[in-house]
């Protein structure tokens, strides 16, 4: 562990797993789509791909992912929302553990893609956010991505203000090793404006060969 409390505990104290998954069954059954993040990282995918749901919650892309015939590892710092992710999907591989020492969790390298959504990574710990992206960067494969959700302002985060700018994480992500590849508004490939308040993003560890 980074020794670090994460914002996200300190905004659910741990306990959140339950009434998460409430939050977005009542969502489904209203009709909404709670996939989009799924279909997003799929359409980038080959069949069979390998991919780690970084800061996974209770499972819901991964499974979905799975279900469209993915290998997925889900990580996660949270026990209660992993609880219900293994609940949900007792087959799949999921790992408690922060996600500044995933190299402490023997996980197999060269995922085809690593996805942290659901502002994953404004909710990490403060100061802790340049290591993860360097962790989650090795874990991936000549050629991999690492996909991105995150909300810029107030309004798209559970927080008074951003704890960071986006060229701020464009900066560790740089400095990991990693290219820009795409950039969107939303999950639906919406087009990204600078300024906006939530950005989507796609990054490449570039392929060796």
């Amino acid at each position: 562990m980074s020794g670090e409390r994460d914002r996200w505990a300190e905004l659910t104290g741990g306990r959140a797993g339950e009434e998460y998954a409430r939050r977005f069954a009542r969502l489904a059954a209203s009709g909404q789509d709670v996939h989009g993040e799924a279909a997003f990282c799929a359409a980038l995918l080959e069949p069979g791909a390998r991919v780690l749901d970084a800061g996974c919650g209770t499972g819901r892309v991964a499974v979905r992912l799975a279900a469209l015939g993915f290998r997925c590892t889900g990580v996660d710092v949270d026990a209660s929302m992993l609880a219900v992710a293994r609940r949900e999907a007792p087959g799949q591989d999921w790992f408690l553990g922060d996600l500044a020492r995933t190299d402490t969790l023997g996980l197999e390298p060269d995922f085809d893609l690593v996805l942290a959504a659901g502002n994953v990574v404004p909710l990490l710990a403060a100061g802790t956010e340049a290591a993860v992206v360097g962790q989650l960067s090795a874990l991936l494969r000549p050629g991999g991505l690492l996909v991105t959700g995150m909300g810029l302002d107030a309004a798209h985060l559970p927080l008074p203000e951003p704890p960071f700018g986006l060229a701020d994480f464009d900066a560790w992500c740089e400095r990991a090793g990693l290219v820009l590849r795409r950039r969107h508004a939303t999950w639906d490939g919406e087009p990204y404006v600078p300024g906006g308040g939530y950005a989507v993003s796609v990054h490449a560890r570039p392929d060796e060969r």
